[in-house]
């Protein structure tokens, strides 16, 4: 049977700057970083605590996904002083955390413009 994910993948149009990003704005670490082909490489990130990991990488054909909003939500204990956080460290958001009826989220972009929601778990 399954039992994880994982690794799920971004798509990413710079890799050396989406990967600073990752690693000093939301403070990811590498946990694979080796040639993939002639044009890419194979980028995997460890998110602490975490099982999955995440893979800054655009298969070929595939370059129109860079820059959309991101079909998956990454969570943290207290989204106010995370929001707060990551702010002052450059990364940009859509607005301040906002109480929905399932919980507290906001949205924010990474260095490819992708979009993702931070909630509070």
């Amino acid at each position: 049977m399954i039992k994880n994910v994982d690794f799920v993948s971004i798509p990413v149009t710079d890799q050396k700057r989406a990967l600073a990003f990752y690693t000093e704005k939301l403070g990811l670490t590498v946990f694979t970083d080796q040639p993939f082909n002639e044009t890419q490489r194979w980028i995997e990130l460890k998110i602490a605590g975490a099982q999955t990991r995440v893979v800054l990488f655009t298969p070929e054909g595939h370059e129109s996904r860079v820059g959309g909003f991101m079909n998956m939500t990454l969570s943290c204990d207290d989204l106010d002083k995370t929001y707060a956080e990551l702010s002052a460290r450059g990364v940009e958001f859509q607005g301040p955390p906002r109480k929905q009826p399932w919980g507290v989220m906001a949205i924010f972009k990474d260095s490819e413009g992708n979009q993702f929601v931070l909630s509070e778990k």
